[in-house]
């Protein structure tokens, strides 16, 4: 069998019965922290343009943008939703792809059930599968896919949308085969739209292609039913010549990406590869209790690639700066904390941060690698340690080795930590009251009990 078939075989025959424990828990906390990130982006940047693409299409629909009081198609409701929901780079990470399945998966699912109630069980189990066929797809084309320019969340993780659509769907395999072959040719995304509307949007595009492609393959459109093996396929075309589909099909279920790595939800609203850095500054002030004023130097030691999407050493926007890991630092230093309003244009051109510049330093070594086999295999902000030092005026000095950032699985976020950011999220949307926010936060903690998840999307609509 060969792993196009392999794969949509393993979506038809699993179930929730095959997860390991503490999945469900594992899923609805990455299923809350979506729902927030996606309210947060409907006073993004990317809403006005957004908006005006709405009007401008003059169509009618019933799915549901969330946060704005409006609906559209589903493919539509589906693009929106989804670039809403990485407008703010807010949302979770998988390393293995490396992409941010999430806000695709979502987007997809809510878009596709207009017609009949879906309960939270089936919608938890879509999601696990979902993300279980975009991560060993990550994993068969290896981390050269990623560093050839392509943004996997564009490209490999609208699989992780068709996988879930299917399973909620209840799809056969060989439709299941066709929709693959579908979402194939739609695969789409490069990093240098990193720091542009474009990057969040690669998102949208994954969600609307992933419907897209079920829904025609549900109404009998056909493609290649081995997209993902074949000669001029998906893996020889995409992938470099580590590329291997077999690892993926060999890899499904053994063991599960929710539980194995694991998803990890960000505390810090802008690039994960700057996440290891702002805790380290965060973790120094905190100790040694110095500011702007006082500091005389930070060095900001990154593992060699741990710099590689970084690119905006001066950023002059908020979405610029999201990308930067000098404006990390930075602010970090000046603030001692991080809010959405961290990574406006506002924030981003203060002079303080200016001033600051001078006094940072960031670099690769090979010193931060660490003895990790798999570091060729990781993320830029998963692969090595991060090591930071501070100098201060006074003549005192520290340092810390960071390995793992905060909301990765090991450092997990708390109830208690993502119920602020989903109610900070939440704020963002000015249609969404408090109220609103704390009823639609209850209801997606016990998300496996429920017995329509259409209560949750039209609540927060």
């Amino acid at each position: 069998m060969g792993a196009t078939a392999t794969i949509a075989d393993f979506i038809v025959k699993t179930t929730a019965a095959d997860f390991p424990a503490g999945s469900d828990e594992n899923a609805i906390k990455v299923i809350v922290d979506t729902f927030a990130v996606i309210l947060a982006g409907v006073s993004s940047e990317v809403a006005e343009p957004l908006q005006r693409y709405l009007e401008m299409s003059g169509e009618s629909g019933t799915s549901p943008i969330l946060g704005t009081g409006r609906t559209a198609s589903p493919e539509t409701a589906a693009l929106i939703n989804g670039t809403y929901g990485h407008s703010l780079d807010y949302d979770d990470v998988l390393s293995m792809i490396p992409a941010h399945p999430s806000a695709v998966i979502l987007s997809a699912l809510l878009a596709s059930m207009d017609t009949k109630p879906v309960s939270g069980k089936n919608f938890i189990e879509a999601y696990i599968i979902g993300v279980e066929v975009g991560g060993k797809v990550g994993l068969g084309m290896t981390n050269e896919h990623y560093q050839r320019g392509f943004h996997a969340t564009g490209t490999l993780a609208m699989f992780s949308g068709v996988a879930a659509l299917a399973k909620l769907h209840q799809l056969d395999a060989p439709t299941i085969q066709q929709a693959f072959g579908i979402a194939a040719s739609m695969a789409s995304g490069l990093r240098r739209n990193f720091g542009t509307m474009t990057k969040p949007l690669h998102t949208g595009l994954a969600a609307r292609n992933a419907l897209s492609a079920v829904r025609l393959a549900m109404c009998g459109f056909t493609a290649a039913a081995d997209i993902m093996e074949a000669k001029a396929g998906f893996y020889s075309t995409y992938g470099t010549a580590e590329s291997d589909p077999d690892v993926t099909a060999r890899g499904l279920g053994k063991p599960f990406v929710i539980s194995c790595p694991g998803i990890a939800v960000k505390k810090f609203p802008c690039c994960y590869a700057t996440h290891r850095t702002i805790d380290g500054v965060l973790t120094l002030r905190e100790r040694l209790g110095f500011d702007a004023h006082t500091i005389d130097k930070v060095i900001c030691r990154m593992p060699p690639g741990g710099m590689h999407v970084l690119i905006y050493p001066r950023p002059v926007t908020g979405l610029e700066g999201k990308f930067s890991l000098p404006y990390s630092a930075a602010a970090a230093v000046l603030d001692g904390k991080f809010t959405l309003w961290s990574f406006s244009d506002e924030a981003v051109r203060r002079p303080e941060i200016a001033a600051l510049y001078e006094r940072i330093d960031t670099h690769e070594t090979p010193a931060c690698r660490g003895d990790d086999p798999q570091f060729d295999k990781r993320s830029s902000g998963s692969r090595g340690f991060v090591e930071v030092e501070v100098l201060l005026k006074d003549g005192r000095r520290d340092q810390i080795r960071i390995d793992v950032p905060p909301g990765s699985p090991s450092r997990a976020l708390t109830w208690d930590e993502l119920r602020e950011k989903f109610m900070d999220c939440a704020k963002q949307a000015p249609r969404i009251t408090m109220a609103t926010a704390e009823a639609a936060f209850n209801d997606l903690r016990a998300l496996n009990t429920l017995s329509d998840v259409r209560t949750i999307s039209n609540r927060l609509r």
